[in-house]
């Protein structure tokens, strides 16, 4: 790996009001490493994704993207940066009136990259590569079952051969199973295709099998990080309370009585 992190976050704040969301983030992404951010709801994880990719500005600290730093970056630098990315949304976030080629090669044609020929080719290709048969192209998102739309959001995901995927909570909404073949399909894609991934999830199952390394995000502060097989043993009584489900520990929940 490259001595220079695809991904580097060093002090990175973001408030709402008085709402501290992010404390402090330190974080190092390698050249294509695999690393799963975890924590419960409302700990930071999406807005940490959201910061990343420009979608909202820190309060204070940096963001390099290959030793670049992206914040307060000019529009047409961050469109330049934003290119090497790949997205895997929460719920697909397909376009209904799409049919699904169009859906997949959807950033292509947007940036006018190649033909609509072209894009349909690649969109077969890349459907290919998840798992699914030509003859899904020219179905519409209704068609498909949660399971297909997953896949058909991994596809456009890595349509443009992306340098770095962000994965939002990947397998929410699936069934055990259909969870754990695109955990699988996750793993194989960005392996295939040489990118980076950052994914954020509760979801340890999925963790456990997407990551090289494991960041826990609580209070707005990475507690722990480390490689996914030495979890278990991580000696924070914050990570050994969640990754194992535990109500009784030193995260309190907020619950309505």
């Amino acid at each position: 790996m490259s001595d220079t992190p695809k991904i580097q976050m060093r002090g990175v704040h973001k408030a709402f009001g008085k709402k501290v969301v992010l404390n402090g983030i330190d974080l190092d992404v390698g050249v294509g490493e695999s690393v799963v951010i975890i924590g419960g709801s409302g700990t930071g994880k999406s807005v940490t994704l959201k910061s990343i990719l420009g979608l909202l500005t820190p309060d204070s600290g940096s963001i390099k993207i290959d030793g670049e730093d992206v914040i307060g970056m000019g529009t047409a630098d961050r469109e330049r940066v934003n290119q090497q990315v790949g997205m895997l949304f929460q719920g697909g976030a397909l376009f209904d009136s799409l049919p699904v080629w169009e859906n997949v090669a959807f950033g292509l044609l947007a940036q006018k990259r190649c033909t609509r020929h072209d894009a349909h080719d690649i969109a077969v290709e890349k459907l290919a590569m998840v798992g699914m048969d030509a003859a899904v192209a020219d179905l519409m998102p209704s068609e498909l079952s949660g399971g297909m739309q997953k896949r058909v959001g991994l596809a456009r995901a890595i349509a443009a051969d992306p340098k770095i995927i962000f994965f939002d909570e990947p397998t929410t909404g699936l069934d055990p199973i259909m969870a754990d073949v695109i955990n699988d399909l996750i793993v194989k894609v960005t392996r295939d295709v040489g990118a980076t991934a950052l994914s954020i999830t509760h979801d340890m199952a999925s963790a456990r099998k997407i990551a090289n390394r494991i960041a826990m995000l609580y209070e707005g502060k990475i507690i722990w990080q480390g490689p996914v097989e030495d979890i278990d043993n991580s000696g924070n009584a914050h990570v050994d309370q969640f990754i194992h489900g535990k109500a009784d520990g030193p995260i309190q929940m907020a619950v309505r009585a």
